[in-house]
């Protein structure tokens, strides 16, 4: 289609040629435009060539590979186990299992999310969906591997391999085990793999397991344009006051909080709970069935705030979400772009808030570094008090832990502005 405006072409999904069956669930479930990651891979997948993309979450990178790959299965002349995703958290394995039955809700497709971490009746029924033959298997590697060293699964007939968040998996420790899981698949194959990052070990396994894979590389380590982004230069003493302010001054609709440790999020859940907010605490000691029931809650807007680790920076797809706080800063520049990314998604605007405090100053100054762009340090409440200067390349040898306004930093000049550069 052409664009008047800019003189120029632009695709639109019915460019793509898909089966009209999966167009129409295409477009009931609200897509209109492709976005470029997917106007960039589509056509390589359907070509059915090997591809390495390097695209950060929000992007729409899941419908970039699963679109195509539909389309593959609805035109193919015999149905068989065609495609094998795996993805590094059970959440990711159950959120591309859910996309998959909206894409394919008018076409006579299945699927199965495959995962460990719940009970026995949880594996039969996975075990009897094998064996029954199913489409797409969307598992972690962990509950994969001792399936297929059961025996209860034949990828004779596999047509695609796709590796989502590539790089998260491999943080995760799981690069032997995608080597064992690829040993078991047919070598006569298309191989799809996606990372945010394209670090030198994903660069070696790709070597490994792609043929002459074509390259797309779309917007790395650069939030989404309708990302507003603040932070607050403070002590460790001034969060708690900080947060509650920011959360009863407006009320956002829907608001993610990342902190470092698990334990860290059940303090911070018991502190929230006085907010006239409906706060839950999201963490690896929830079983499975507490887990999705939050998820639920928080996609229909049950739950309004979300309290989690970096377990929810990657593969938890929610429009709609409003604000993200960083309360403690991440530790690499990267979970920085992952965690905001979880607002402003699909063009729409959002706000992600950071708390830095000293020892996470020059944390912080990576992360701007990254981007190539400086956030606005907004100014703390005047009755928080002063918070300490930003001065990340400084070395801070005054620096103690809950360290609070008058500690500290005895030739801190009163005269500025508090939570801004000096």
């Amino acid at each position: 289609m052409f664009n008047f405006l800019t003189n120029s072409f632009y695709l639109t999904f019915d460019d793509f040629n898909f089966n009209a069956t999966l167009l129409e669930g295409l477009y009931s479930m609200g897509y209109k435009t492709p976005t470029p990651i997917q106007q960039e891979a589509i056509p390589v997948v359907l070509e059915h060539h090997d591809i390495i993309a390097c695209a950060q979450t929000g992007t729409g990178k899941t419908a970039a590979y699963l679109l195509p790959i539909i389309d593959h299965i609805l035109k193919a002349e015999t149905r068989h186990l065609n495609t094998l995703i795996i993805a590094p958290t059970r959440e990711l394995a159950l959120q591309i299992d859910q996309q998959i039955d909206g894409l394919g809700y008018f076409c006579s497709l299945s699927s199965i999310a495959i995962y460990g971490g719940n009970d026995g009746i949880a594996w039969s029924t996975q075990k009897h969906a094998l064996q029954e033959g199913v489409d797409i298997i969307c598992a972690t590697p962990g509950r994969l591997i001792a399936l297929l060293q059961a025996g209860d699964i034949n990828f004779e007939h596999l047509q695609h391999l796709v590796l989502d968040e590539a790089d998260r998996m491999l943080d995760m420790g799981f690069f032997d085990d995608i080597k064992t899981i690829v040993n078991y698949l047919p070598k006569k194959r298309q191989t799809i793999m996606f990372s945010a990052t394209m670090p030198p070990k994903i660069r070696q396994l790709a070597n490994q397991i792609t043929n002459d894979a074509k390259q797309i590389n779309i917007a790395i380590s650069k939030p989404a344009a309708g990302i507003v982004q603040q932070a607050y230069i403070l002590y460790d003493n001034q969060k708690e006051p900080l947060i509650r302010n920011i959360l009863m001054q407006e009320e956002y609709p829907s608001v993610i909080i990342f902190s470092s440790t698990k334990d860290n999020v059940k303090l911070l859940e018991k502190t929230l709970r006085g907010i006239d907010r409906n706060v839950r605490a999201f963490h690896s000691d929830l079983d499975q069935a507490e887990r999705e029931e939050i998820m639920r809650d928080f996609k229909s807007k049950r739950v309004h705030i979300l309290i989690g680790t970096d377990i929810l920076s990657r593969g938890i797809d929610v429009d709609g979400i409003s604000l993200v706080v960083n309360y403690d800063a991440p530790g690499d520049p990267e979970d920085y772009i992952h965690r905001i990314g979880r607002t402003a998604r699909a063009s729409k605007a959002g706000v992600a808030i950071t708390f830095v405090n000293p020892k996470d100053q020059f944390k912080f100054f990576k992360i701007e570094s990254l981007m190539g762009i400086e956030v606005p340090k907004m100014p703390l409440p005047i009755e928080l008090g002063v918070g300490p200067e930003f001065n990340p390349e400084k070395p801070r040898t005054d620096i103690r832990r809950g360290a609070g306004p008058n500690k500290g930093n005895p030739k801190r000049n009163f005269n500025k502005r508090p939570g801004t550069k000096r």
